[in-house]
């Protein structure tokens, strides 16, 4: 397909946009939040278009643009007071209202729900286009589903070009996020999403609203998504994001004290002299959010590279249109935040921890890959070793909400209050998703035991986690080295530990990270490739290079 390419300014513009909408092909339109990829909403074969050109889920639904407040009659049944209210204070503009459908609005567009979202643009030429094809125009955000939104045209061509019918240019979008969504079927009314119109300005017309609890944190995978945005992990490059919040002096620390090579940072204009040497890209001024909401998605496209590992990113903690962008980082992050005013690794120097807090190193690697040995060393030099296995399975005598959950998810593994391991380890490590569901239930009852035990700890501490990267436990730690062998060695290694059959050793080895995912993700890597007293010898070595442990051994921190 070869994808037409007009401009807001030219005067036939409109009328050819609008018959492609009527044949039922696809437009990226320009609005004053972001680029979205129209078609007629009224037609479950255009429809389908969209959500194949977008890879979008199909319970995601999509809002319907109007040209004009009297169209929603068209649409929704039962509008009340407050919807016409709104529409008069806030129209054309950036606020997207829940109402009920009416039948001439297909399933397929709201996703089988008996609501509809409706919102009229502040955009000449879009209105135009709607109002020339004579139905109204389902329109979600241009970008890949899951992907940064789409700002400019140039996105929306990064995107798709050869892929839909048409783009039209109307320049950068003003606003730079989706818009504002509040439902009106709901009394009092609830925000779903917060954008332009901010959640003041809202009460300022309806009185009372309520924040839906999709704005704050993810939805679970059996809830209902109202509206656009809310269920999925959305707005994200390919890297991974985390949100860095405290003052600006700790947060540059964190990331000078956590930082590889390849990660980046998102900051505030005001913070790059801070972040120097950090490859600091700023999307705005802290002082001014509008410049934040533009600059934002712009940003994160800029950030979308596979060359990139963790993007450390500051945001506003405010209302207003902070709220909004921090909701969209928020979902880029999968609500992933780290409090650095509060992280124990922000004060200390290189060589030794501050007064009272440890001083924190991450021990991670394959299952067999000689983990132990290294621990051993650390152990002889005084420092202290949580093996976070142990502490799992701590939490499973004391904690009795954890084996509910595991018992919940996996039925028949729990048997008079006990978990039966092997029967557990037979169902997740011969399907990922098993395994990671069992993760997803357990990491946060072991951070919170983490948290709770470095709190008390001092001195030089090692964290011993298969799991460090992907649960978020590297975070915790000063710096972080894994352990790696070869598969061969590994899998001996096993079969003689754990008395299983090699089919079994090479299942749980084939269901955890390669070496190259390790070198990615630590600030060191130990291979384990010799004899043991060779590694002994490698593992003290890589101790005193840290300045963990002095040349005779004893740890700096043991005093």
């Amino acid at each position: 397909m070869k994808t037409l390419y007009l401009s807001a300014n030219d005067a036939s513009t409109a009328s050819i946009a609008a018959e492609i909408i009527k044949n039922g092909g696809l437009v990226a339109l320009p609005t004053e939040t972001v680029y979205g990829l129209g078609a007629n909403g009224l037609a479950p074969a255009a429809v389908k278009k969209v959500f194949e050109a977008k890879g979008r889920p199909q319970d995601n639904p999509l809002i319907l643009h109007i040209w004009n407040s009297a169209q929603l009659s068209e649409l929704c049944h039962h509008i009340p007071e407050s919807a016409w209210a709104l529409a008069a204070a806030f129209w054309p503009g950036p606020l997207t209202m829940v109402l009920p459908a009416k039948d001439t609005v297909p399933l397929s567009t709201r996703a089988n729900l008996p609501s509809v979202a409706v919102r009229c643009p502040d955009s000449d030429i879009t209105r135009e286009i709607i109002r020339l094809s004579g139905v109204p125009i389902a329109a979600p955000s241009a970008n890949i589903s899951g992907k940064p939104s789409t700002t400019t045209a140039q996105h929306v061509r990064f995107d798709h070009d050869g892929r839909i019918d048409c783009i039209v240019d109307g320049g950068p979008c003003r606003v730079g996020v989706e818009s504002t969504i509040v439902d009106l079927t709901e009394t009092p009314p609830r925000l779903l999403r917060p954008g332009g119109i901010t959640a003041e300005e809202l009460e300022s017309v309806l009185g009372e609203i309520t924040v839906d609890k999709a704005v704050t944190q993810s939805l679970s995978a059996d809830e209902v998504a109202k509206a656009p945005g809310m269920k999925y992990k959305h707005y994200a490059p390919q890297c991974e994001v985390v949100i860095l919040s405290g003052s600006s002096e700790s947060a540059a620390r964190y990331v000078k004290a956590h930082r590889k090579a390849n990660d980046r940072v998102l900051c505030f204009e005001e913070e790059l002299p801070l972040f120097a040497g950090c490859e600091p890209l700023a999307y705005g001024r802290k002082a001014d959010p509008a410049s934040l909401s533009a600059g934002l998605f712009g940003a994160l496209r800029i950030l979308d590279d596979p060359a990139v590992g963790t993007v450390y990113a500051r945001c506003p903690m405010g209302g207003g249109m902070e709220a909004a962008v921090r909701n969209r980082l928020s979902k880029a992050a999968a609500f992933r935040v780290i409090d650095a005013d509060n992280d124990p690794a922000v004060a200390c120097s290189d060589s030794a921890p501050c007064a009272g807090a440890p001083l924190v190193i991450g021990i991670t690697g394959g299952t067999g890959c000689g983990k132990t040995t290294l621990l051993e060393v650390i152990r002889k030099a005084g420092g202290t070793v949580i093996d976070c296995d142990a502490l799992y399975h701590d939490l499973l005598q004391t904690d009795s909400r954890l084996l509910a959950a595991i018992a919940a998810r996996f039925p028949d593994t729990v048997e008079d209050g006990v978990l039966q391991r092997k029967k557990l380890g037979a169902i997740v490590f011969g399907h990922r998703q098993a395994l990671q569901d069992l993760n997803d239930l357990t990491t946060p009852f072991i951070l919170a035991a983490l948290e709770a035990r470095l709190q008390k700890a001092s001195g030089l501490v090692a964290i011993d986690a298969i799991r460090l990267i992907e649960a978020g436990i590297d975070r915790l730690c000063r710096t972080t080295v894994a352990v790696t062998a070869p598969t061969q060695d590994r899998v001996a290694r096993l079969m003689a530990r754990d008395s299983i059959p090699e089919s079994y050793a090479r299942s749980r080895i084939a269901a955890q990270p390669d070496e190259a995912f390790y070198a990615a993700h630590c600030h060191h890597i130990l291979k384990n490739d010799g004899t043991k007293a060779e590694f002994e010898a490698k593992c003290l070595a890589f101790l005193q290079g840290l300045g963990i442990m002095k040349k005779n051994g004893q740890s700096p921190t043991a005093n």
